[in-house]
């Protein structure tokens, strides 16, 4: 399974509009996290890891103190994941979409406004995650294959598969070891830089998309982006960068 589709959302991350989306999502969850335990990373470990991942995403410390601060400030403020799935257009393109919100009600409203603009259909929890995989993704300008996955295989991380492509490497692993396996890399490699570090949904096998079922497919993954509760949105569409 072909993953050089991670390449592509590294470099689509360099728009102002993208780097938003991830200052926001990372803003969430160090909220959630340092509302669910103490605000101290040393003192909470779960935290820690959400503030390393947003410093590897390249979110600036100012956004990730704030969070801290809302967090200590908004003792009323609760936030609870969800996941919502659904079925665009042609055959088989699906979608996977993960949200944090303090409002359920309003964030289901807002998904089914995006689904209905974009001619699309919301299913039910499980009809689309099937067909994906759940996995911890790493992406980094590096071309020492062997290298890498000795490096891993030495630290016990479950490997699932290691691919470069235009001197990107990316590599897939068990989800629970991701913030392990960044600890393997940055001893590998000093100073490197995370193009991509994060958990994915990653689909087993991915669909094209032609006309106007591209452009409406494209309509809809633009406005889930748009909305403020959504964290992540995966897609099996391959070639979405090519819509209009």
């Amino acid at each position: 399974m072909g993953r050089h589709f991670e390449v592509r959302a590294a470099a689509m991350q360099k728009t102002a509009n993208a780097k938003a989306k991830i200052y926001s999502r990372y803003s969430k969850e160090i909220l959630v996290a340092a509302k669910n335990g103490d605000p101290n990373p040393d003192m909470n470990q779960t935290l820690k890891k959400a503030i390393d991942r947003a410093k590897a995403n390249n979110v600036p410390a100012d956004v990730i103190k704030r969070a801290i601060e809302k967090a200590k400030s908004s003792a009323d403020e609760s936030y609870s994941s969800a996941r919502y799935e659904g079925f665009g257009q042609g055959a088989g393109s699906t979608i996977i979409i993960d949200c944090l919100t303090d409002n359920a009600n309003r964030t289901i409203a807002n998904l089914r406004a995006c689904f209905n603009k974009s001619h699309a259909k919301l299913g039910v929890g499980g009809s689309v995650s099937f067909g994906y995989e759940h996995l911890g993704v790493i992406v980094i300008q590096y071309d020492n294959e062997e290298a890498m996955m000795d490096a891993l295989l030495d630290a016990e991380i479950e490997l699932n598969d290691i691919e470069i492509e235009e001197g990107y490497m990316t590599i897939t692993v068990d989800p629970t070891q991701l913030d392990d396996a960044k600890v393997v890399v940055e001893k590998l490699i000093p100073n490197v830089k995370f193009e991509v570090l994060e958990d994915k949904m990653i689909p087993n096998e991915e669909v094209e998309l032609h006309g106007e079922d591209l452009t409406l497919f494209k309509r809809l993954v633009t406005l889930l982006d748009e909305v403020d509760d959504v964290q992540n949105v995966y897609h099996n569409v391959s070639n979405l960068d090519e819509a209009e």
